[in-house]
This record gives structure tokens, sequence and C-alpha cells, in this order.
């Protein structure tokens, strides 16, 4: 496959990934499913690491990736213009803005997994909202979860959602990496390695 045609690939592949990252983040604002009041959210859901690191900085390499094949690989063979080959060098420069991006989103939903939601909990004699959890403590202890009384199913909630961000986030951080060979592989041998190299075995 032509380096320009595996592009599109991966951009196509980055487009779904991203908008799923946005709604998770989205649906974070209502822990439990339910609208709370601002304080009562938890911190790293303000962070956005899904609407702006694994969302919208991931659209523009995405979109990068799609537009590096607009004819058939082919036609490039034997063309003198560099055009071709600066466009694949250009976007390992995108495709580093989609690691970033996707790294943050990465670390955002890790940090928010270990620390736990924030939630309505008991300490002591007194009831507050807080984050009852440290650590990662509660991972392993589904028994702990009961800790949070409001909102109702909010732990279930923010690792899910939390969990989805993190596993799209990766797999987004892993597309951009593969770019980052392919847009180099683009550079040196042009868009079609196969076809440049039987016409040179042709010459």
């Amino acid at each position: 496959m032509c380096s320009g045609g595996f592009a599109k690939c991966l951009g196509i592949s980055l487009m779904p990934l991203s908008i799923v990252c946005v709604l998770c983040n989205i649906l974070l604002f209502f822990p439990g499913g339910k609208p709370e009041d601002s304080e009562h959210i938890t911190e790293q859901v303000w962070y956005f690491g899904g609407i702006l690191g694994s969302g919208v900085l991931m659209i523009f390499p995405a979109l990068v990736f799609l537009g590096l094949k607009n004819n058939d690989c082919c036609g490039c063979c034997g063309n003198e213009s560099c055009g071709r080959r600066f466009a694949m060098l250009s976007s390992i420069l995108f495709a580093g803005v989609g690691v970033l991006g996707a790294g943050y989103s990465v670390i955002v939903s890790a940090v928010a997994i270990n620390h736990g939601p924030k939630c309505l909990f008991e300490e002591g004699n007194t009831t507050d909202w807080g984050y009852p959890f440290s650590n990662g403590n509660y991972l392993g202890n589904s028994s702990l979860w009961e800790a949070c009384q409001e909102p109702k199913g909010v732990v279930n909630w923010h690792l899910s959602l939390f969990s989805v961000l993190l596993v799209m986030g990766l797999i987004q951080v892993a597309l951009c990496a593969v770019q980052v060979i392919n847009g180099l592989l683009g550079a040196l041998c042009g868009d079609c390695c196969g076809c440049c190299g039987g016409s040179d075995g042709a010459a």
C-alpha cells in the first residue's frame, strides 16, 4: 500500500476515536448521569483531556492524514516534484501534535482513575464533598465504592468513562506513532515505494 493511502486509513481511524473521546469527556460533566453543580465535578474532568487532547488536537493530524492521498498512488512514479515527499515529511509534525494531544489525555485519565471521583461521603461525623479514595485503593475493592453516597453510581461512571479515554488515547498515540514511521518512509522513498522501485528496475 502507498504511504499516502496508508496515512488516509490512519486518518479515517482517528476521526471516530476523537469523537468518542469528546463524548466521554462531555458525559463526565454529568457524574452518575445526572447534572451536578460545577464544584461537585471531579477536578480532572475540567482538564478537558478528551475534548482538547484526544479531540481537538487530534482532528488536525487526522485531516492532514486524510489529505495525503488524493489520486492514484502510481501517478507519483517518475514525478520530479518534491511536493508529495514534503507533504509526507510535514505529516510527521502533525503526528507529533497528535501524540502530544493523546498523551495528555492518557495522563489526565490515568491520574483521574488513580485519584477516584469526587463525591459526597462521610468522614468522621460529617458528610461533605471530596475524594474518599487515594492511590487507586478502590480499584481492586468494589466494596469501597459504597463510600460515595452521591451521585449514585458515580464510581462506576467515573471509572468506565476515564478508562475509555485512557484506552482510546493509547490507540491514538499508537496510530500517530505509526504515521511517523510511515511519513519517514514516504519522505525517503516517495509516496509509492513499490511502484517507484518497479520503475527503477525497468530503467
